[in-house]
């Protein structure tokens, strides 16, 4: 025989999956994509009509280094020039200053013609790239070419200066030695031959080879090729202007803008405390997401979705039901625990019903109980009509069992009433309805609610509790030792992961497991009014309460269910509840 109760465990995860994941949750944050591409188109829209009247034109200049043999390689031009510090001296006051007189600008647009040139140096060159910006072509080319050449020029009498003052030293030190030289000329003429003129002659020979060296300098210095540089390639007046132009303008600041907008969508999304994505509650919960019920489809009507006009809805809870049936985990006990996280358990209710009527249509004798103790109305919302008791109700203790009903405990749920809902086409399933007691936690611990829980281990039985929202109240955990199958119903939006961690951590302390979820969208019916109200939007107003009692005498006591007649009591009208809960406040 072949298993097929598998587990319906999470998928596995890897990187690609998370990534698409990650990038379709970006891609809800449509405000923060659509503000980010629109500041973009406002930068494009700026930067193309900015730069519409801006035209640029270039001069390329190639420095050389002063020399006395241009064709002597031994020593590098970089070596003996400083590109960097030459670049700054392009950029100075200076050179503004010069360009300025030949262009005939005042003293007070110095700072405006410096303010449109730009100096570059290309990579493993000695070219200086001196680019100049301005509103018109003619005026940016000849704006360039004058300081090309104001820079070319103050470079040059920068060289010449050097060199002046290096043949200025030279001769300073050649005068007085030449001075020297000739005075001991004189004298050697003047001497008679002997060891003193010898010695004259001696000193005359080493002042004269100072005299020579000095004047070697002088001439070298004097010689040398001064040429600044010389300039490669003149600017030009453009032909067009220096910006990308409206249209690419507007496509680069689309894109730059989308990209604003997708790191900003990346952040809202990383401290974003809500689940995203199926993928981010599957990981909260560690458990898959067996279901998503349609949009506009999850409130504000009927909560069986059997028989409607739009089919969707009740597929999905097939669909669910399904996958809990092979699911070996509750396969096993045939157990479900139908919980929500906080705030409404409308969403929760309409899935336990749906749920058991699924269930029901597979041909499985289905019980579900309303262990909502605090706001029972599954009993005025669904067509019910009167069935027999539980066997458990028939045992000795329980209620109904014969005894005065003054005698019974403290709890009065489950007191044995049981109700058939006619799920249409489905099927029909048992219900348990809830009811408002003095005890909450006792009711849910109590041996007879756990012999009803215990129908489950009948064969082909299965039971669906419907318990009040777990992070609100603790009666879902005191049915989850019992009930060890849990299934969350959740909308996204409103829950968040930290939410969804504790309830795992809740339902796994208290021993039970979370077999899945079932997510929905926002409620129509929150904004209109709470759970239990009629479709008119008030609730079923509560019968008149009982004349009191004649002193000495003691209250009636309210009819039982299964003996009630028809003009007492209707089980399942929608006033069962109100009514019982009318009377029994009144006995207390």
């Amino acid at each position: 025989m072949i298993e097929t109760n598998r587990p319906a465990a999470a998928p596995a995860e890897d990187e690609p999956d998370l990534l698409r994941d990650q990038f379709r949750q970006l891609l809800r944050y449509r405000r923060l994509l659509g503000a980010g591409v629109g500041i973009g188109l406002l930068g494009g829209v700026y930067l193309g009509i900015s730069t519409a009247d801006t035209y640029v034109a270039t001069a390329d200049v190639v420095l050389r280094a002063p020399t006395d043999d241009p064709f002597n390689p031994s020593l590098a031009p970089d070596k003996a020039i400083n590109i960097g510090s030459e670049r700054q001296v392009a950029l100075s006051s200076s050179i503004a200053d010069e360009a300025a007189k030949k262009l005939g600008v005042p003293e007070s647009g110095v700072a405006g013609l410096r303010a449109g040139l730009q100096v570059t140096n290309p990579p493993q060159t000695m070219v200086l790239r001196f680019t100049y910006t301005a509103s018109s072509p003619r005026e940016a080319a000849k704006r360039a070419n004058a300081m090309t050449a104001a820079y070319l020029l103050k470079r040059q009498e920068a060289l010449d200066v050097t060199r002046d003052k290096m043949v200025k030293g030279y001769q300073d030190q050649r005068d007085p030695v030449a001075k020297q030289l000739d005075e001991l000329v004189r004298q050697i003429n003047a001497m008679p031959s002997g060891p003193g003129r010898d010695a004259a002659y001696s000193s005359k020979t080493d002042l004269q080879s100072k005299v020579n060296t000095l004047n070697s300098n002088i001439a070298k210095l004097q010689a040398l090729d001064m040429a600044p540089g010389r300039v490669t390639s003149p600017a030009t007046p453009p032909g067009d202007s220096d910006g990308p132009g409206l249209p690419m303008s507007l496509a680069l600041g689309a894109a730059v803008g989308l990209a604003l907008g997708l790191l900003a969508a990346w952040v809202r999304l990383v401290f974003d405390p809500a689940p995203r994505s199926d993928g981010d509650v599957a990981r909260a919960l560690r458990a898959p997401v067996l279901g998503s019920l349609p949009r506009d489809k999850t409130g504000g009507g009927p909560l069986l979705a059997a028989g409607e006009e739009d089919p969707r809805l009740a597929e999905e809870f097939r669909s669910v039901a399904f996958r809990l049936a092979y699911d070996s985990r509750f396969a096993d006990r045939r157990r479900l625990l139908v919980v929500a996280p906080r705030g409404s358990s409308e969403t929760a209710a309409a899935v336990a019903v749906n749920l058991a009527a699924s269930f029901a249509e597979t041909g499985k004798d289905v019980l579900l109980i309303e262990a909502d103790l605090r706001t029972p109305v599954l009993a005025s919302q669904l067509p019910t009509d009167a069935g027999g008791r539980p066997r458990w109700s028939q045992m000795p203790g329980g209620p109904g069992a014969g005894g005065p009903p003054g005698q019974q405990g403290d709890s009065d749920w489950p007191d044995g009433r049981q109700l058939v809902v006619d799920a249409g086409e489905s099927g029909a399933f048992d219900l348990i309805p809830g009811e408002r007691v003095r005890n909450v936690a006792r009711a849910l611990t109590s041996p007879r609610a756990t012999r009803l829980i215990s129908e489950a281990d009948s064969p082909n039985s299965t039971v669906v509790v419907l318990a009040p929202p777990v992070l609100s109240y603790a009666d879902a955990l005191a049915l989850v030792d019992r009930v060890d199958g849990v299934l969350v119903v959740c909308d996204p939006r409103a829950v968040h992961r930290s939410d969804l961690s504790r309830i795992r951590e809740l339902i796994s302390g208290a021993g039970g497991t979370v077999l899945g979820a079932v997510l929905h969208t926002p409620l129509p019916g929150e904004k209109r009014g709470g759970r239990g109200k009629g479709k008119g939007g008030s609730a079923p107003a509560a019968p008149t309460a009982p004349a009191p009692a004649p002193a000495g005498k003691s209250a009636p006591q309210p009819i039982p269910y299964e003996v009630a007649e028809a003009e007492q009591h209707i089980p399942g009208d929608g006033t069962d509840t109100v009514a019982l809960r009318t009377v029994r406040t009144g006995r207390r």
